[in-house]
């Protein structure tokens, strides 16, 4: 496996009190929980309030995600950014095939039409073991870098804002 590879972003612009939605698909718990630590700590971190949503599946995601952005602006509590968070084994069929895009496409898709600051942890892989790799907090931390490329995003987002 490739050494993980993180940019030291030097951008410290304050994002304390972002409000950030954290969507998990639970179809794997134990590496689910993984995900999900590495993605508290980087936002406890930085002063971010989160909620955590739960559906069946990678594929449910985007949607979700897209429901609760619009219901939190319409409750007068917006969500700054979000995360998606999963894991995808590759099996016998081409369903990995189908679940992988198509829930990367929807990702991108809705953090572009929403200009949302979204870290895709949707973590695809072939086997069990590689799939702890990249979701435990000591080797890849999936869910630490997810959640770093929102908040990363997002610091842009509120810099260019009061530019």
């Amino acid at each position: 496996m490739a050494d993980a590879r993180r940019a030291h972003l030097q951008d410290q612009t304050d994002i304390t009190g972002a409000r950030v939605l954290i969507v998990e698909a639970r179809f794997y718990d134990d590496i689910q929980d993984a995900l999900l630590e590495g993605a508290i700590v980087e936002l406890k971190g930085a002063g971010a309030s989160y909620d955590v949503l739960t559906v069946p599946g990678a594929l449910e995601i985007p949607s979700t995600i897209a429901i609760a952005v619009d219901a939190a602006a319409e409750s007068g509590k917006p969500y700054e950014a979000a995360i998606a968070l999963g894991c995808v084994v590759r099996g016998e069929t081409f369903h990995f095939e189908i679940v992988s895009m198509e829930s990367s496409r929807g990702l991108t898709d809705l953090s572009v039409d929403l200009r949302l600051p979204l870290g895709n942890g949707i973590i695809t892989v072939d086997t069990d073991e590689q799939a702890w790799a990249r979701a435990r907090a000591g080797e890849l931390n999936k869910g630490g870098d997810a959640a770093r490329a929102a908040l990363s995003v997002l610091r842009i987002k509120r810099r260019l804002a009061k530019a």
